[in-house]
């Protein structure tokens, strides 16, 4: 009996390989992107893409495992919900008062450290901000709010 379930579950995992999400991939920045429409630092650009954009942009650098399903299907379900939260791809896309919103929740997240997530380090130590970086964050983030706040 149990060998039948074995069976069972190794035939569920085997047929689950060929189920797999779409990949949420673009080529280069979009014309929202946030690089193309603020002006964003390079070395804040570079901390983003590191740091932020596999789950906060229409373009995903994927690990190995996302080959792996279910955890393609997890890692899906990460992203979608990331970028529900903040596109930076389709940032300019955003009415004022959310954008502010959201640059105000970005500052927030690296300077009290729970952006990048906990389970995303785990496999992405390179993601972890540094106080410096996350500094840099959070004073460009203010500087554009301010920015659009004496535009408006």
């Amino acid at each position: 009996m149990i060998r039948k379930i074995a069976y069972a579950v190794l035939a569920v995992l085997a047929v689950s390989q060929f189920i797999r999400p779409p990949k949420n991939e673009s080529i280069g920045a979009s014309s929202a992107d946030i690089s193309q429409v603020y002006t964003v630092p390079a070395d804040v650009q570079r901390i983003l893409v590191q740091s932020c954009y596999d789950c906060h942009s229409n373009n995903t650098r994927y690990p190995w495992y996302a080959q792996i399903q279910p955890v393609g299907w997890w890692l899906n379900s990460h992203i979608q919900e990331g970028k529900e939260h903040l596109n930076f791809s389709e940032f300019a896309t955003y009415p004022a008062k959310k954008a502010n919103h959201k640059l105000e929740e970005v500052e927030e997240a690296v300077m009290d450290g729970w952006m990048p997530l906990d389970s995303y380090l785990w496999v992405h130590g390179d993601a972890r901000l540094t106080p410096e970086q996350a500094q840099a964050v959070a004073e460009w983030a203010r500087q554009l709010r301010s920015r659009q706040a004496h535009a408006d």
